[in-house]
């Protein structure tokens, strides 16, 4: 696929997924402020990788990837949730996210906390009350695997291990991040799938396809982070290190890194290779791959 194709493409479903999330939580009753501090979060932009995932896998299964929506945006609700609770000085203490002060910068520590918890209940909500013309047994599976990407044995598993258990090799490393950022990542990908009843084959090869992305997605996160440009990524540079983190780049170097995300490209790639229209996909690993922000 041309990079032509692939922006135009990428851009119609960004602009779907920004326009369903810019109708929630409009409403302004008494505790509008809780609202202002979830849509500052949901609406900060970035590059909706997860939703997009959701979107194409849909279309890829041969249904109306727009019907895939809700799922796609509830599953972007529960990512935003963890990034505000991520950024908080019990957590990661991040003062900056997608180029802006976090959550908790801008809104204080509570209701920053009640931001992210409002947004968890308001995914499921939004998938089991008004899922589109999903029908429900289609509905309850993207539900069901929404928890099971953000369970205890899932993302805040990953998140456990990363800020309490100091892993320090590249095995603890893969496992947290497979928890982490990869369980979310297969979820976006398996929710598409079941949005439109989607044969094993589609769902076995977004299986493998999520887990290589995801992996080579966060060892390029942990380059960038010694590598990239403040201005660029949004967030500050070396703040692992300031920490005291072990990170890929610890563990393997930049180069072993740079290799690492290579094998994994080209895994995702040949787990959809045999998909009819999987240019998409392919182009969507290596943009990744090489991404600075």
């Amino acid at each position: 696929m041309n990079q032509q194709t692939f922006d135009r493409q990428y851009r119609e479903y960004l602009r779907s997924v920004e326009d369903f999330l810019s109708g929630c939580f409009a409403e302004k009753p008494h505790w509008a402020d809780l609202y202002a501090c979830m849509r500052y979060s949901l609406l900060s932009g970035g590059k909706r990788l997860r939703p997009v995932l959701t979107l194409e896998f849909a279309r890829l299964g041969g249904g109306d990837w727009r019907e895939a929506l809700p799922a796609a945006c509830a599953l972007e609700m529960v990512h935003t949730y963890s990034l505000i609770h991520d950024d908080l000085p019990c957590m990661d203490d991040d003062d900056l996210r997608r180029g802006k002060p976090t959550n908790h910068k801008a809104y204080g520590e509570t209701l920053a906390v009640l931001a992210g918890d409002a947004l968890q209940p308001a995914a499921y909500e939004l998938i089991l009350g008004s899922g589109g013309s999903l029908s429900q047994p289609e509905r309850l599976e993207c539900a069901l695997l929404l928890a099971g990407g953000s369970r205890p044995h899932g993302m805040v598993a990953g998140q456990v291990l990363d800020t309490l258990h100091s892993p320090h090799t590249q095995e603890e490393l893969t496992e947290v991040h497979r928890l982490k950022t990869g369980c979310m990542i297969r979820a976006a990908c398996a929710m598409g799938c079941a949005a439109v009843g989607a044969p094993f084959a589609l769902r076995e090869a977004a299986r493998i396809y999520a887990e290589n992305v995801g992996l080579a997605f966060q060892i390029r996160d942990d380059m960038l982070d010694v590598i990239g440009s403040e201005e660029t990524f949004g967030k500050p540079i070396g703040s692992d290190k300031e920490e005291g983190k072990v990170t890929f780049v610890d563990v393997l170097g930049l180069e072993g890194c740079a290799n690492e995300i290579r094998t994994c490209t080209e895994r995702a790639r040949s787990a959809v290779s045999e998909i009819p229209d999987h240019a998409f996909l392919w182009t969507l690993a290596d943009f990744l791959a090489a991404r600075e922000k």
